[in-house]
């Protein structure tokens, strides 16, 4: 058996799978390609890879923001790195890919060191991930396994983003993050998105948790916390 990192490349245009296939092999990857959902589907249906790169625009009645939101939600697939390729480079479109789940979003066109330096950096950020089966802080419980919250004993829902950033700030609850600190550690230093998107997924998480949402803190002029016991308002 191959000890090399195996990536599924999803890409429809021939020229750019090929191009990525030669780079991933050259960097020590096993690669495969899939040029449309369906071919994809079969490939993970075989071998879950090691991390999967996902075109958005593709053929077929599933693109890749559907196809990342469907595997999120396969036991298989959930905790398989993604990472998003896209010509599609506004603000609106980065949140949307976040938010369907992928690890990573990556603007057409990219150089090959950058992408192989984002596929490093997303496997090495997935890894320490795995260790935690549940976490708890106060009333609030996360099951990673199941990518599922409780709060006092009942079921919150969550999105894919929603549920990465809780995970980060639960595993090191009362602790101060800025907005850069937080897209750094959860998303990753090479994501290139605004600040304030950091402040859109925080007003999700908080509407998300209901009466849990006054455990998520913002520290005028530093950043969030997460906290045991919220202070009361009013």
């Amino acid at each position: 058996m191959s000890l090399k990192p195996s990536v599924l490349i999803v890409e429809d245009q021939p020229d750019i799978a090929e191009l990525i296939f030669i780079n991933l092999r050259h960097a020590g990857f096993e690669a495969t390609i899939a040029a449309d959902g369906s071919a994809a589907q079969r490939a993970l249906d075989a071998a879950t890879p090691d991390l999967v790169l996902l075109d958005w625009m593709l053929p077929g009645p599933q693109n890749g923001l559907e196809l990342a939101r469907k595997w999120r939600a396969v036991p298989h697939t959930r905790d398989m790195p993604i990472i998003m390729l896209t010509a599609k480079s506004e603000e609106a479109a980065k949140i949307a890919g976040l938010d369907s789940g992928v690890d990573d979003y990556i603007t057409k066109p990219f150089s090959p060191r950058e992408l192989i330096a984002r596929i490093h950096a997303v496997l090495r950020r997935r890894a320490p991930g795995r260790l935690d089966s549940e976490i708890t802080v106060g009333a609030l419980t996360l099951d990673v396994e199941q990518l599922c919250v409780r709060y006092r004993g009942e079921e919150r829902k969550l999105g894919p983003a929603e549920i990465r950033l809780l995970h980060h700030l639960m595993r090191h609850p009362e602790r101060i993050y800025s907005r850069v600190q937080l897209l750094d550690e959860v998303w990753g230093r090479q994501v290139f998105i605004e600040e304030r998107t950091i402040d859109v997924h925080i007003k999700r998480l908080r509407e998300a948790l209901q009466d849990a949402g006054s455990m998520i803190e913002t520290v005028r002029g530093a950043g969030y916390r997460l906290t045991a016991k919220p202070r009361e308002h009013g």
